[in-house]
């Protein structure tokens, strides 16, 4: 038979003990023995190599044997009944027995393998904790401590009095994980450790989450020689065993740690895990100056404590924390009451106490429209702009909060001591604008246990990294930083900024609210002035065009004989500019009163407009011999007068632009498009539109003008040729947005137009 041991050596040569496999070092503490069980068929697997000295049977003996063939069988059959219940209780130890001695046997699983760990009764009695008592005294110091430190206290004393260690420690981790002593029990003759620190270093990664995975550990003799575990050389070749031992009370530990222990002056120790959610809070630390084995049901009552103080940690910290958060709440209420109730609050009322008291800071900072509003303790302003225009530049979508202001701007440097930290928040309405919390520097002296910065130092052999070995008290001077912003401080920071950006936003909207004001009266000014210029130029100027025209029909009718042929043409000409004029006159009216006459719609049939039109214009159609051809037009909802002028302007224009010996033809046709298939500017896409489209025969025009002859006065042919006053197709184009529609042309010259009008359907 060949029998090998599973010792890891890689942990004896290490270089970095944070890759140091602490799960599997092929070893256990002498104060046990244990025994691995292959679950697949039931034989003993691995063996440590002390079981002689317990059972009297050496691991060759073992090795290969079930259970049965080792112990009695009906400690073996009442194992295989223990250890096949849905959950194993390691809390009540299976009682294993061989010449007379009882052994209490941890179980547990790992891989496919079965660990049983025994371990004699140190008195030979089973000694059982007193629950009662003890859940009794926890309820009882749980309602006595307000605070957490106090409620540490009271539980470091309690479980050094269960298990009779030197000293007790309630040990926190920082952020970091990092360190601190915040309660302390000892023996009078030793120095106190409270209020230490301990670097991260102390607690590699890997042993931060063994404490996580198995909540206690417990070392009965630092000086104890590790006992190797034998299993049987595999002829397959599988000679790579290793057995992981996380949840192993007698697994062996890192003989780094041993030789920081050891440095220390330490024995023994019992470690409890103290978790919150999921996570390692802290651990209730235990030392002992000489080797001490603390019995299983006595570790259970320390374990019990543990589990006493985790379920308190959040319950605790979520109550400190209420108290801060009711009167930040109290502070926010205030300044947001302040802030509505004011327009003028930014200038008036930036320095209200409860604007600091919101983020408990030592200075607050508004920046708005180029200026400074302070409050509290704050640096120069030369000092300040260049932070604020630095957090507009890098944080400008979203806030941002830390306790080390260097960390972010390192050009900082003299901010320290009003601004170690700081809460930003942009106001997004105008360039570098935000609102900035500040909190002076907070000079701390932390008390390391030991250098810090010499964690971990060579030893003299040079193999491998091990522990420093001076714990002498090494202070340290903590700058530039500022105390750690709680939650409840930063949210209402966020909450108060979110508010102050509306009451911004509010002010710019009220004052463009008054722009607009003032600029719409100026415009009903203006209206009113060019209303009444409208009518002087409509109504007051006919008269005198009238009279005009009326003394020169006089004088050509009752002086004609007297007059000279050159006086007559002069006349003639006067008369024919006062009518023109008058033309122009009314239609500027029609043009004018298109667009301010009230809009009210009728759903009338087209056709009947259509035939008003055609039978208003029959002398013009019959003296130019025109046709016209409809289809039969839709009922629409319309302006029915303006629909009326709107088909005159485009029927006369396509009966008035033709050339001389053609007889005008026009063609209305109607149709019903969607608005995606139009290509206009006004096109509304998911609307349909009556289209109605005038098509002439005559003289046309260059398509670069099919915009511009919608403008108002805008002629394409000489008035002499084709007389008018340039205003019917603006008339026409003014209708169409009357109508929410549009109206586009679309010609070549000497081949006619089609004008197309668009209705919303």
């Amino acid at each position: 038979m060949n029998i090998k041991n599973i010792v890891n050596r890689d942990i004896v040569n290490l270089t970095n003990c944070e890759s140091e496999p602490i799960h599997i070092p092929g070893s256990i503490q002498p104060h046990g023995f244990l025994l691995g069980i292959n679950k697949n068929n039931s034989k003993i697997e691995f063996s440590s190599e002390n079981s002689a000295d317990y059972i009297g049977l050496t691991p060759e003996v073992i090795l290969g044997k079930t259970l049965a063939e080792i112990f009695t069988e009906e400690e073996a059959s009442g194992f295989v009944e223990y250890v096949s219940a849905a959950v194993i209780d390691t809390a009540k130890p299976y009682v294993f027995s061989m010449k007379e001695e009882l052994y209490n046997t941890t179980v547990h699983q790992s891989g496919e393998t079965i660990i049983l760990e025994f371990e004699p009764f140190p008195d030979g009695t089973l000694n059982l904790p007193n629950l009662y008592n003890q859940t009794r005294k926890f309820v009882s110091i749980m309602e006595k401590a307000t605070y957490m430190k106090e409620l540490c206290q009271e539980i470091v004393n309690e479980t050094r009095e269960i298990t009779g260690y030197d000293r007790v420690m309630v040990y926190k981790f920082d952020a970091n994980y990092n360190g601190e002593v915040i309660a302390e029990s000892r023996n009078k003759d030793v120095a106190s450790f409270e209020g230490q620190k301990y670097p991260h270093t102390d607690i590699p990664v890997q042993a931060r989450e063994l404490y996580i995975r198995s909540p206690l550990r417990m070392i009965a003799d630092v000086s104890y020689k590790p006992v190797p575990l034998l299993t049987l050389d595999d002829a397959a070749g599988k000679s790579n065993k290793s057995l992981d031992l996380s949840l192993s009370i007698l697994r062996s530990v890192s003989p780094i740690h041993i030789e920081y222990l050891m440095n220390m002056g330490v024995a023994a120790t019992l470690t409890i895990s103290l978790l919150q959610n999921q996570k390692l809070w802290g651990l209730i630390a235990c030392h002992h100056y000489s080797p001490k084995i603390l019995p299983h049901y006595t570790r259970l009552s320390a374990l019990l404590q543990g589990h006493f103080l985790t379920s308190q940690i959040a319950v605790r910290e979520v109550a400190e924390e209420f108290e801060v958060t009711q009167e930040v709440d109290k502070a926010l209420s205030e300044s947001l009451t302040l802030l509505h109730d004011h327009d003028d609050f930014i200038e008036a009322f930036h320095q209200a106490p409860s604007v600091l008291k919101m983020a408990n800071a030592t200075g607050v900072v508004i920046y708005y429209n180029g200026k400074l509003y302070k409050n509290g303790q704050v640096p120069a302003d030369e000092e300040l702009i260049p932070l604020l225009e630095h957090l507009a530049a890098n944080y400008n979508s979203h806030g941002i909060h830390t306790e080390h202001l260097l960390g972010i701007y390192p050009e900082g440097k003299s901010l320290s001591r009003y601004a170690a930290g700081i809460i930003y928040h942009a106001i997004p309405s105008g360039s570098h604008a935000g609102i900035l919390w500040l909190r002076s520097e907070k000079i701390e002296t932390i008390k390391w246990a030991g250098n810090p910065h010499k964690a971990v130092l060579p030893n003299e052999a040079g193999d491998r990294l091990s522990p420093r070995k001076s714990f002498e008290l090494w202070a340290e001077e903590v700058k530039d930083l500022s105390e750690t912003w709680r939650k409840s401080e930063i949210n209402a920071a966020a909450n108060f900024s979110f508010s102050l950006q509306k009451h911004v936003n509010l002010r710019l909207i009220r004052t463009q609210e008054d722009k607009n004001r003032i600029l719409n009266e100026e415009l009903k000014s203006a209206n009113k002035e060019l209303a009444n210029l409208n009518w002087i130029s409509t109504h007051d100027l006919k008269e005198p065009l009238r009279k005009i025209q009326i003394f020169a029909s006089k004088v050509l009718d009752r002086e004609d004989p007297d007059l000279s042929a050159q006086v007559k043409d002069s006349v003639e000409r006067m008369r024919f500019a006062a009518e023109k004029m008058q033309l122009l006159i009314e239609d500027i009216l029609s043009y004018s009163k298109t667009g301010n006459m009230e809009k009210v719609y009728e759903k009338v049939d087209l056709n009947n407009i259509l035939s008003e039109v055609l039978q208003e214009l029959s002398t013009v159609i019959e003296e130019k011999k025109a046709v016209v051809h409809a289809d039969k037009l839709p009922e629409l909802a319309v302006i029915p007068f303006q629909v009326r002028q709107l088909f005159i302007n485009l029927i006369s224009n396509g009966i008035k632009f033709t050339a001389p010996h053609i007889h005008p033809e026009i063609n209305i046709t109607v149709d019903e498009v969607s608005g995606e298939d139009i290509s206009h500017e006004k096109s509304v896409g998911n609307t349909r539109y009556c289209r109605i489209s005038f098509a002439d025969n005559g003289i046309g025009f260059s398509e670069e003008y099919k915009e511009r002859i919608f403008d108002v006065f805008q002629r394409l042919h000489p008035a002499h040729k084709y007389p008018g006053s340039g205003i019917g197709l603006a008339i026409c184009k003014k209708i169409m947005e009357n109508h929410k529609g549009f109206l586009t042309a679309s010609s070549e010259p000497d081949k006619g137009s089609v004008f197309q009008v668009y209705f919303p359907v």
